[in-house]
């Protein structure tokens, strides 16, 4: 997992200037009512995307608070993550043929990792489609299953969900980033927005010194514009077109671009992508492709203070962190009309939206040229992040959620 050492992780007293005292006590107050309760989570990988970033902060936080949580993952092989992978596309709305035989091989794995995993929680927590038939062992272990939807299935290919509600309504409540994603269900439904860690490596504050020695490392140029997208290498986030934006832009006005991201091992395409970005970027010396270990959080966090606007050029988008991330450090950033974005990047408020590569292009060169109205933009964006998107608001709602389970009949009151 790419996590600190014990003794460096922040504890959740270190979030008080930030937060204030009381939305701590807060938080101890409803753990304290879970007292006894074992929460166990479960997703398809421990490295690489959102959903194990959230875990491996979220965790720790819940066993200091007192609530016995565990994480397990499931095991897969190429085939498996083949056939989940087009299934998040094709929830997304991307056309993907399948045979019956992928949805019986998906539907082997889950049963082999039912018979596999060992189940310690009263609260069993399902984090996406990957293990999401796990629900068929429902009836031998934990008392409440939670089925967590982290991406954007608002316009699904009806096969592929219809295949997935049927497990998803076995489920004792489901838990939705943002109202539009939201399906029709025959079981209770949470809203609950992503987050990110203010005090993480991620995201903490850093020196001039660190951040020029990560440019140095890099060979970016520090007198140049910086345009920067932070993603793994995925068709949905489009990596090639914010190549083709950048060009338009460097036409006019010398800039410099930075795509910097990983692969994911549940995301098979990560690779292919990465090689087709690199035959589009060719050898232009403006243009640094980095890819990025899963323990470069620092570095990652150095090139998004040193940039200048950030992009998120997404086609579909779960909620997308890496904005949340750029928000946070008061970044102007241009990103595209979808999914969980529309919460974040209020346009011309907390940032600039697009819909098109010429409308990435034409809000970047606007940023550029504008330097006081983009710093107006990452102030605002700074502020609707603290309001909305911290990790302690995300412990409290998950606090909410698990109780909820246990007090369906009562309000709690505190």
């Amino acid at each position: 997992m790419n996590k600190e050492p014990q003794a460096t992780r922040p504890k959740l007293r270190d979030y008080e200037p930030i937060i204030g005292i009381s939305a701590i006590e807060e938080l101890k107050i409803l753990a304290d009512k879970l007292s006894g309760k074992k929460v166990q989570n479960i997703n398809s990988t421990y490295i690489g995307g959102g959903v194990a970033e959230i875990l491996a902060r979220m965790v720790p936080f819940l066993n200091e608070l007192g609530v016995d949580t565990k994480w397990s993952v499931i095991k897969g092989d190429n085939e498996f993550f083949n056939i989940t992978k087009k299934f998040h596309n094709a929830l997304h709305g991307k056309k993907e043929e399948f045979t019956e035989s992928e949805f019986e091989y998906f539907l082997e794995v889950n049963r082999r990792n039912s018979e596999e995993l060992y189940f310690s929680g009263d609260v069993i927590f399902v984090h996406d489609p990957q293990p999401i038939a796990l629900i068929q062992k429902r009836n031998e272990v934990g008392e409440k299953w939670i089925w967590r939807c982290h991406i954007d299935v608002s316009n699904p290919d009806e096969k592929v969900w219809n295949f997935i509600k049927d497990y998803v309504e076995k489920y004792d409540a489901a838990v939705f980033s943002a109202p539009n994603f939201a399906k029709m269900l025959k079981i209770g439904m949470f809203l609950i927005y992503p987050s990110i860690d203010p005090l993480s490596n991620k995201n903490k504050q850093l020196s001039e010194e660190q951040i020029n020695a990560v440019l140095d490392k890099y060979g970016i140029d520090k007198k140049k514009p910086i345009i920067l997208q932070v993603s793994r290498f995925d068709y949905l986030k489009d990596p090639v077109g914010v190549i083709k934006a950048f060009e338009m832009v460097r036409k006019t006005m010398p800039c410099q671009l930075i795509l910097a991201g990983g692969t994911a091992t549940d995301d098979p395409e990560s690779d292919k992508v990465l090689t087709e970005v690199k035959e589009v970027a060719g050898k232009n010396p403006d243009i640094h492709i980095l890819l990025l270990p899963p323990d470069r959080d620092i570095e990652i966090n150095a090139l998004q203070r040193a940039a200048t606007v950030i992009v998120q050029k997404s086609i579909k988008e779960g909620f997308g962190l890496t904005v949340t991330e750029a928000l946070w450090k008061g970044k102007p950033i241009v990103a595209s009309a979808v999914g969980g974005i529309l919460l974040q990047v209020k346009h011309k408020i907390t940032g600039m939206l697009c819909h098109s590569i010429e409308g990435a292009a034409y809000a970047i060169r606007t940023l550029l040229t504008n330097p006081e109205h983009a710093q107006w933009l990452g102030k605002n964006g700074y502020d609707h992040v603290k309001q909305n998107f911290l990790i302690t608001r995300h412990l409290k709602d998950y606090l909410l959620v698990f109780l909820s389970q246990y007090y369906k009949d009562e309000l709690i009151y505190l």
